[in-house]
C-alpha cells in the first residue's frame, strides 16, 4: 500500500512539474497567440533557465494580433 502511495504522490509531483514547466506554451496556445510556436520553442529550449521560463510566459501574455488587424 506504501508503495502504491508513494507511486501516485511521485505522479502527481511529476504532472505538476511538466504542467508548470509548459505553463507559457499552455497560455500562448489557449490565448491562440500569433507567435504560438515561438513561444513554445523557447519554453522547449530555454525554459529549464528560469531566464527563459520567464520570458516565455511574459512573452505568452503580451496582446495577441489577430489576422484583422495587419495591414
Amino acid at each position: 500500500m506504501e508503495v502504491i502511495l508513494a507511486a501516485i504522490f511521485v505522479l502527481l509531483f511529476f504532472g505538476l512539474g511538466v504542467f508548470l514547466y509548459f505553463l507559457p506554451a499552455f497560455v500562448a496556445f489557449r490565448r491562440e497567440h500569433h507567435n504560438r510556436m515561438a513561444i513554445l520553442m523557447l519554453n522547449i529550449f530555454l525554459g529549464w533557465t528560469f531566464l527563459g521560463w520567464v520570458g516565455a510566459l511574459i512573452w505568452s501574455f503580451t496582446a495577441v494580433r489577430y489576422a484583422e488587424d495587419e495591414p
